[in-house]
């Protein structure tokens, strides 16, 4: 989310220092996944359109980062197929596509929700766990999470505007001199301050606030894995009771992901990721055979509200959030960028209102 705000900063010329505690993207941004997945389309609302009207809006903002960039992003609008293995599911996906589409079109253009009786592509996945048949999403899309940092990076070093330092740990925001306190004692002044630090924004931002019972935040642990195989990159995701089969390009296929609230070690992998590895292979037979050739775990920023966190905050305004997310960071953070931005203006936020800090401070509060 730093990375966006830090690009839309220099597209609108504003002088920014954009700092890291390590090198750029390697946090939770980091990752394997990059699935871009919309909610469902029934019992629409405020939160769902902004995520649809986001995830839409992504297309062409990796379009031009490519052009400005010359690098690839690995976007590509592939769908997902979500299978059917029992009955009753296939009721529910009915009524879901009914509901797609009277909400997934915008710009003349319709995206839908089908329900097919099998896989277009056979194998993936399996026949065996669509005894209901599944669906076949349209709207969905996937992003190489790498490749978009890269090219976010890349962009941000020839900018004019925006300065970058790596390997400086903000260790607080002292709010009587405007000053960013990092740990060894350096410190930065600032007329605004976003705060996009993943999952220790919370920490920075509870410092400023008063004695909640609650914390606004936590971390979440996901682990995650890369497999080698010959399959079309074309293909669409796959999802099925919390496991993501991503096709990339490159002959990759990520596999994910977990969420531990739980955990020893934040970093390391384990047999829960075992567990997953097996799974995706039972669910795709072209990847019984497939080499791992990476595993990966890092933290993703929960806010307590589970929603975004963005906005300034109540009692100083000059700090402003951009956090939270949790799995939909990368479809969304472009347009929560362009609100902490609008929020740094004293302008209003185009968010859903769950989606504001006071919200989430709120929440923490009773």
């Amino acid at each position: 989310m730093g990375l966006w705000a830090a690009v839309k900063a220099e597209q609108l010329g504003l002088e920014t220092l954009l700092v890291d505690r390590q090198m750029f993207g390697q946090g939770a941004s980091g990752g394997l996944l990059g699935a871009l997945m919309p909610h469902m389309p029934d019992k629409w609302n405020e939160k769902k359109q902004f995520q649809f009207d986001a995830l839409l809006s992504l297309e062409d903002e990796i379009a031009s980062l490519e052009a400005a960039t010359g690098m690839a992003c690995g976007y590509r609008r592939s769908g997902r197929l979500i299978p059917l293995p029992k009955p009753h599911l296939r009721s529910i996906a009915l009524r879901h596509s009914q509901d797609a589409g009277a909400s997934w079109k915008q710009q003349g253009r319709q995206f839908h929700w089908h329900v097919l009786e099998e896989p277009a592509s056979a194998g993936w996945p399996a026949a065996s766990f669509c005894e209901a048949g599944l669906v076949h999403d349209t709207f969905a899309a996937r992003v190489s999470p790498r490749g978009l940092i890269a090219a976010l990076v890349a962009f941000l070093r020839s900018a004019r505007h925006v300065r970058l330092a790596e390997g400086l740990d903000a260790e607080r925001v002292d709010i009587a001199t405007n000053r960013v306190v990092f740990a060894g004692g350096e410190s930065t002044v600032f007329g605004r301050c976003i705060v996009a630090a993943g999952h220790r924004s919370f920490p920075l931002i509870e410092a400023l606030s008063r004695p909640m019972p609650k914390a606004i935040g936590q971390p979440v642990k996901g682990q995650a894995a890369l497999l080698k195989a010959d399959v079309d990159p074309a293909l669409p995701v796959i999802f099925l009771n919390g496991l993501y089969v991503v096709a990339h390009e490159g002959g990759h296929v990520a596999v994910g992901s977990t969420s531990e609230d739980a955990f020893a070690d934040p970093y390391s992998t384990d047999s829960q990721l075992d567990d997953l590895v097996a799974r995706a292979r039972a669910v795709v037979p072209a990847l019984e055979r497939a080499q791992v050739i990476e595993r990966w775990a890092g933290l993703r920023p929960k806010a307590i509200d589970r929603d975004p966190m963005v906005g300034p905050h109540p009692d100083h305004r000059q700090v402003i959030a951009l956090t939270g997310g949790f799995k939909v960071s990368f479809g969304v953070a472009h347009r929560l960028a362009d609100a902490a931005l609008d929020a740094s203006f004293g302008r209003e936020m185009r968010i859903p209102a769950s989606f504001t800090l006071e919200n989430h401070l709120e929440v923490a509060s009773r």
